[in-house]
């Protein structure tokens, strides 16, 4: 191995010039939002935009220019969704900037600090507890513990010395050293680490799954639909050409949920958006949706119920001894020897300030697993760490009063011991706190509220938790466990039914207990900051990391907040159920006018008859009925919990309203040329009208409850149908109708709609419309 002086200057600018001319950079290509490229592609080149484009052709070629309105509204849609996500890219782009990961690098002999992507080949990379290793590296210089779970599924530290491979999708657990890369960019395998780190992110979304559901089928439907249609009106009935495709155009056209999935888009883009302001950043757009579905929210104590800064509250003698400047100055060159950095040993050095140092034969960093550090000199070995973990059962017993006085007040207790040939010898105990997160209390009120279960995890002692989330106002907080007594998976079954804190808690017990949450149905969401949190964290169904935590948690993290501040949590929840709801009230709009065309257009076929509705008038009923009000409704506050999968709600809120509305005009399809003489113009017309009452009735008990934007919003939606009918009858009614018929449609619309009212009051007393909005 390498390990001259030369080597360890590190690489020269020169050198690094060359290697970057040649390619040879840890860049990987990772993005934080879609290219310009990607998202105008994204917004025109959709299978509906082929068939929307396509049914203009057939119109041009037969001439039958006035019936393609609908383009300029696929146009518009296409505009918006551009111009939204590019808006949203502006903000998510200038926010991803605060999540570059910097390492530290020796260059030209010197320490410099340079981003990931920019590290190059043969680089001097100086490691440090909780950073990600970027690349395959060769330990050169010092000694680590490594956490290689995303590579091997296990949580186990793996100790690295002079020599050793260090992989890239591997963490620093413990210690500190200097490393040479070996392997970067493609060739190493960070090029896999994101995805492997976040391999939950591909998955799709229940709400995403079932509005991909809802376009497949129709996709599936329209071509045969269409196919069939053109045959029956041109080659059976012999109508003109022109008449076929304008017939076929129109029931297409309706079949389409046309701006459905752009509506989500544009809503989970906004939302990222709304969020990236307020100092959130969404690896994963899906987490806005599972964390608004959440049962149960598991955190740690802290950096999530208390800060991130810990200081002593005091050091007390063993019981029976005195708290000498002997025992104080040991404990003053342990804590300045050892190479620990969380904010346990910060918290420490701050209160012992002298920076005096032990003369040692082996140095042990503190492990998560074994809860204590260790150092070994000629003389004796020490160690610091949880008394349950490092004293004789007599010791602790001797001090189990005084150590409770501390844990009864949610402080956590530290025993300071030396092993020689006598035995176990206590030194010295610390207390050590951290403050209640100002607005943690507040926060978890909001998740009880709205029926979310909080579970705490930690490391600490299982009192010292306990009396930490009563002070923040979790529930049941006084029911808590030592995670050492679980065994059995009936054990972790039993005990995330029956505790609220779990104090004890060693790395792959975390992973355990997400399983165990999940076993038992519920959806779970776990915060994590620290390495040993990674494996829990991928189990979870949506994981979020602090951004003063390490990198480590931040880069396995769908949702990561920026600036440390849990209360941001409650905006995401409201945010994901701002989606949910108002995507399964959109839904129902949408698919109330495709199940309708549907099965308006097989009836055509099955009976063999003229389509009624032409492409303006459909266009007219889409733009005022459901595109303005379901984009409008979209963007509205709406936090009240769903349950349930959006495709049944929005079925069960469509179907009923789309059948009966079909059977209405299947049956004045027969009754009005027969009783009343209508011309097929005529009939379009009273169509037309029809189908625009019966969805504003569906509209107005969506938006109930009501408030002053949603009455807003149906005032302008029905003026803008009234007022385009009245102002612009030959641009999208274009037919010839006698006053009596005018009369008659004006009556049937009036008709349907009072019919749709008092169905829809039938259905909720017999509770068979259970949609909630």
């Amino acid at each position: 191995m390498e390990n001259s002086d030369k080597l360890l200057q590190g690489l020269t600018s020169k050198e690094v010039e060359a290697l970057v001319r040649d390619g040879k950079t840890n860049s990987i290509s990772k993005h934080s939002s879609q290219s310009v490229a990607s998202i105008i592609l994204s917004n025109v080149v959709t299978y509906f935009n082929a068939i929307f484009f396509g049914l203009a052709f057939l119109v041009i070629m037969v001439g039958a220019y006035r019936n393609l309105l609908f383009l300029p509204v696929v146009l518009a849609n296409i505009i918006i969704g551009i111009i939204q996500q590019l808006r949203a890219k502006k903000v998510l782009d200038k926010l991803s900037l605060l999540d570059i990961t910097e390492y530290t690098v020796i260059r030209d002999g010197r320490e410099t600090s340079v981003g990931s992507e920019k590290l190059v080949l043969g680089d001097i990379v100086i490691l440090r507890s909780g950073q990600q290793i970027p690349a395959d590296a060769e330990l050169i210089e010092g000694k680590i513990s490594a956490n290689e779970s995303l590579l091997t599924g296990e949580a186990d530290e793996i100790e690295k010395e002079e020599g050793s491979v260090l992989m890239s999708g591997s963490f620093v657990v413990s210690g500190e050293c200097k490393a040479r890369l070996t392997h970067v960019g493609v060739d190493s395998y960070a090029a896999r680490l994101t995805e492997k780190a976040k391999e939950v992110k591909n998955k799709k979304s229940e709400m995403i799954k079932d509005i991909e559901t809802i376009i497949k089928v129709a996709g599936i439907l329209i071509i045969p639909v269409g196919i069939l249609m053109i045959i029956d009106s041109v080659v059976i009935n012999g109508r003109n050409l022109q008449d076929g495709v304008v017939a076929v155009v129109s029931a297409i056209v309706g079949m389409i949920p046309e701006g459905l999935y752009l509506l989500l888009t544009v809503a989970l883009t906004m939302s990222a958006a709304r969020l990236a302001l307020k100092k959130v950043l969404l690896h994963d757009m899906r987490s806005i949706e599972t964390l608004a579905r959440v049962d149960v929210l598991c955190v740690d104590k802290t950096g999530t119920i208390t800060s991130d800064v810990m200081s002593v509250t005091d050091v007390f003698a063993p019981k029976g001894k005195d708290l000498g400047k002997e025992a104080k100055d040991i404990f003053t060159k342990y804590i300045h020897t050892v190479p620990d950095t969380n904010i346990t040993m910060v918290a420490l050095r701050n209160y012992f300030k002298e920076n005096i140092t032990l003369d040692t034969t082996e140095v042990k960093p503190f492990s998560s697993k074994e809860k204590f550090s260790e150092i070994i000199t000629k003389e004796a070995t020490y160690r610091l760490g949880a008394p349950e973990f490092i004293l004789t059962e007599e010791i602790l017993n001797e001090n189990k009063t005084n150590i409770e006085k501390y844990t009864g007040k949610g402080e956590r207790v530290l025993a300071f011991i030396k092993i020689d040939q006598i035995g176990t010898t206590p030194i010295l105990f610390v207390s050590i706190a951290n403050e209640i997160r100002e607005n943690a209390p507040d926060t978890f009120k909001y998740f009880a509220e709205q029926g979310v279960i909080i579970k705490v995890i930690s490391g600490d002692n299982p009192l010292t938790v306990s009396r930490v989330a009563m002070a923040a106002n979790i529930e049941n907080a006084d029911k808590f466990v030592d995670a050492s007594t679980l065994e059995t998976e009936e054990d972790y079954l039993e005990a995330v039914r029956e505790y609220t804190v779990f104090g004890r808690v060693k790395p792959e017990q975390k992973k355990s207990l997400i399983k165990a949450i999940k076993k038992n149905g519920q959806k779970v969401a776990m915060t994590g900051d620290g390495v040993n949190d990674i494996l829990a964290m991928k189990s979870a169904d949506c994981s979020i990391a602090m951004g003063g935590g390490s990198d480590a948690a931040r880069q396995a993290a769908q949702v990561v907040l920026l600036d440390s501040d849990f209360s941001h949590m409650k905006q995401i929840v409201s945010e994901g159920r701002r989606i949910i709801n108002n995507m399964t009230r959109s839904g129902i709009l949408f698919l109330y006018k495709n199940i309708f065309s549907l099965l308006l257009a097989l009836f055509t076929i099955v009976l063999s008859i003229h389509y009624p509705l032409k492409p303006t008038q459909i266009s007219l009923i889409s733009m005022f009925n459901i595109g303005l009000p379901g984009f409008l409704l979209a963007m509205e506050n709406n936090t009240r919990r769903q349950r349930g999968r959006l495709l049944t709600r929005t079925l069960r809120g469509a179907i009923p309203s789309s059948v009966i509305s079909f059977l209405a005009i299947a049956v004045f399809m027969y009754i009005g040329p027969k009783f009343f003489n209508l011309t097929d113009d005529e009939m379009g017309v009273a169509g037309t009208y029809f189908l625009s009452a019966v969805g504003f009735v569906l509209l107005w008990k969506l938006i109930h409850p009501l408030n002053k934007y949603r009455i807003f919003v149906f005032v302008l939606c029905v003026t803008g149908m009234v007022g385009s009918i009245i102002g612009f009858w030959n641009i999208f009614i274009m037919a010839e109708v006698t006053v009596r018929g005018t009369w008659i449609s004006v009556g049937y619309a009036l008709a349907g709609a009072l019919l749709m009212r008092l169905i829809l009051k039938i259905m909720a007393k017999m509770q068979l419309e259970k949609v909630v909005v």
